[in-house]
């Protein structure tokens, strides 16, 4: 006969409104994101209790493991497919074997030399940058997304909150509705990266009170000035001939089309710089989630913290911004997928993001530039197509929209089953 466990001692209380193991277990994360600690029985008072998360906590590893696998290989296919279609098109194949005798020249298993100068021109030099360019473009807003939701503690924060894009839109309209753009498309893009660092420097003048950023007030600050900033475009392209207002309208919508090998140094540099600041303080990140004294109480510089994200998530946002134009929802949308497929924990859920992101805009540009051939259609329409919905879904209740609720417990009986 099992013996009943032991009664609780004088010195131990029972928690009157704590979930239980196995409810902790349905809405766990990743590890150390809601699954109690493996350990003896014991520890958790029934030893059914303890397999169950067990079982659990090795689905979940098994889970996050198999979801950043398949993001890599999403990013592989849509680079191949994205490089091989269009009006001039070849096999996956044929544009990887293609890439790959121009990455390693001089190895005649690469090509087998049938290829003609429009094919390799076409892969080379126009739909490889700019898969590339979606790829990096991608990655920097969701992580940009993922640092700012973290350090604002608001699920609804994206880059485009500090005013960033509304800057960069300000930056290449003035560019374009004052003849400079005839100076080549590289001036547009330093007219957006700088109206970016002018308009996020703004929003953290005005949001700053006795040397601290508090986040409410950055958010409030930034919407107002994005709001200016948008009005003063708006007049400026309304002032503008024809063909202005046509490239604006690309530019604050997004799109790739211009994309050359030289515009990706920028933002893969800051991208690098901003993944090892993530890198770095993810504990720190975890801990902020928690509020700010109990990150204090951990050791964690708050006020450092959250301005060295919020500075660096702003540079990053506005690297791509330069060169992609305003392309939205993917800092929302990303950050918040990522967390649903493996927990809040930032040591994992930030790399998920960034893989997420990149096959993200890469789907989307694809989309963009096939769905209406031979005309192209701005990225950012496909981005909102699928953003809005996503926006109305998180208003859902929680428990109808947990990832980890009653699916885990059903595989936990199925695998309970099988064991």
């Amino acid at each position: 006969m099992p013996q009943s466990p032991p009664a609780l001692s004088s010195t131990t209380r029972a928690p009157s409104s704590r979930p239980t193991a196995e409810q902790a277990a349905d809405d766990a994360g990743p590890v150390g994101d809601g699954i109690p600690p493996s350990g003896p029985a014991s520890a958790l008072g029934d030893t059914g209790v303890a397999r169950q998360v067990a079982l659990t906590r090795r689905w979940v590893l098994r889970f996050q493991r198999a979801v950043v696998l398949l993001l890599a290989l999403g990013i592989i296919g849509i680079v191949l497919l994205s490089v091989s279609t269009g009006p001039i098109s070849l096999t996956m194949i044929d544009a990887g074997r293609l890439i790959l005798g121009h990455l390693i020249p001089g190895m005649p298993w690469m090509s087998d030399g049938s290829y003609t100068g429009l094919e390799d021109q076409a892969v080379w030099q126009f739909r490889l940058p700019r898969v590339l360019l979606a790829l990096i473009g991608g990655a920097g807003l969701a992580l940009a997304g993922g640092l700012m939701q973290a350090v604002v503690r608001n699920p609804l924060a994206e880059p485009y909150l500090l005013g960033v894009s509304s800057g960069a839109g300000l930056g290449a309209v003035a560019v374009i509705s004052f003849g400079s753009a005839a100076l080549g498309g590289v001036t547009i893009s330093v007219a957006a990266f700088v109206g970016a660092l002018a308009a996020t420097g703004a929003v953290f003048l005005c949001a700053q009170q006795d040397g601290v950023v508090a986040p409410t007030r950055l958010i409030l600050a930034g919407v107002a000035l994005g709001s200016l900033l948008s009005a003063v475009t708006s007049f400026l392209t309304l002032t503008g001939d024809a063909h202005q207002v046509f490239s604006v309208m690309f530019f604050l919508l997004g799109s790739l089309s211009a994309a050359t090998f030289g515009q990706l140094v920028l933002p893969a540099v800051v991208l690098g710089l901003v993944l090892v600041f993530a890198g770095v303080n993810a504990r720190g990140l975890n801990a902020l989630m928690a509020g700010d004294e109990t990150a204090t109480a951990l050791g964690v510089n708050v006020n450092v913290l959250r301005i060295g994200s919020l500075v660096l998530a702003a540079l990053l946002t506005a690297s791509v911004v330069a060169v992609c134009g305003g392309i939205g929802f993917v800092g929302l949308i990303i950050p918040h997928t990522a967390r649903l497929l493996v927990g809040s924990d930032h040591r994992l859920m930030l790399p998920v993001a960034v893989l997420g992101g990149a096959l993200f805009l890469a789907a989307a540009d694809l989309a963009a530039r096939t769905a209406a051939a031979p005309t192209e259609v701005p990225i950012g329409i496909f981005t909102a197509a699928v953003g809005a919905p996503f926006f109305l879904w998180l208003l859902r209740p929680r428990r109808a929209r947990s990832f980890w609720g009653g699916r885990l417990r059903s595989l936990r009986g199925r695998m309970e089953a099988g064991a």
